[in-house]
């Protein structure tokens, strides 16, 4: 499987190249991709417009602000696009889901396979608790730049999801400090090199479940991307997220 790699001087760009380097996946670099020129023994560029050799999947862990250019190049060559990078806008969330019509996009707020077994386990918890207050805490390194993480906002779709979308979101907690009834709580830890660490508290007033996930190593999530890749690879077209990989 031949893959474009964009971002690919980035923090998780790096590991994706050495996850395919070292042979994960069956993977080899057709060409790479970032604004500072990747320094690698393949074609390198800084604009995917620039790429010219053939692929199969199109793996960005750049940056949203990518999103349009990474569509028009993937829908014009017909390449089915990986999209890891987190913080998209309404309007590049509507470009993937349009773009997905004529070509395959995998697109997930987290690319572990431990991640989406999280969520599916906090929608389970809060269907058979829909009355329960749920608070969701995240940690990453303090150069992470969106807020809350792309994770912590796919548990929290998901606690909504089981309380049949009577729920809304609130990052931090209100002025007057008290949670309206129903409302899913978020808090973000910014600190240290913390890779990834989230926490679901389920509580009914007499009892708490607590269901968390910590990620120890960034390369779970090349892998996991790697993976994706290889997952939507000869698909025609469609909207795919890692649920779909354990589906």
């Amino acid at each position: 499987m031949k893959v474009i790699i964009c971002g690919a001087s980035g923090r998780m760009g790096k590991e994706v190249v050495s996850a395919v380097l070292g042979g994960y996946g069956s993977a080899e670099i057709a060409a790479a991709v970032d604004v500072a020129l990747p320094i690698l023994d393949c074609p390198s560029y800084t604009d995917i417009a620039d790429v010219r050799e053939d692929a199969d999947v199109i793996i960005d862990f750049s940056h949203h602000s990518a999103t349009a250019s990474l569509i028009s190049y993937a829908t014009e060559h017909k390449m089915p696009l990986v999209i890891a990078t987190t913080g998209q806008t309404e309007e590049e969330k509507e470009q993937i889901k349009k773009a997905s019509e004529q070509i395959p996009i995998f697109h997930s707020g987290n690319m572990s396979i431990g991640i989406a077994l999280l969520v599916s386990l906090v929608k389970q918890a809060v269907a058979i608790f829909p009355d329960a207050d749920v608070e969701i805490t995240e940690v990453h390194h303090n150069q992470k730049i969106d807020v809350p993480s792309g994770t912590a906002l796919m548990l929290a779709e998901g606690a909504k999801a089981a309380k049949e979308g009577k729920a809304t979101f609130c990052i931090g907690r209100h002025e007057n400090g008290k949670r309206p009834e129903g409302e899913i709580g978020i808090h973000s830890l910014r600190m240290g090199k913390v890779i990834g660490e989230h926490e679901v508290r389920i509580d009914t007033g007499s009892q708490t479940i607590t269901l968390s996930h910590k990620s120890h190593s960034r390369a779970l999530f090349a892998e996991g991307a790697i993976t994706a890749a290889a997952f939507i690879k000869g698909k025609k077209n469609g909207l795919f997220s890692v649920n779909d990989m354990l589906s």
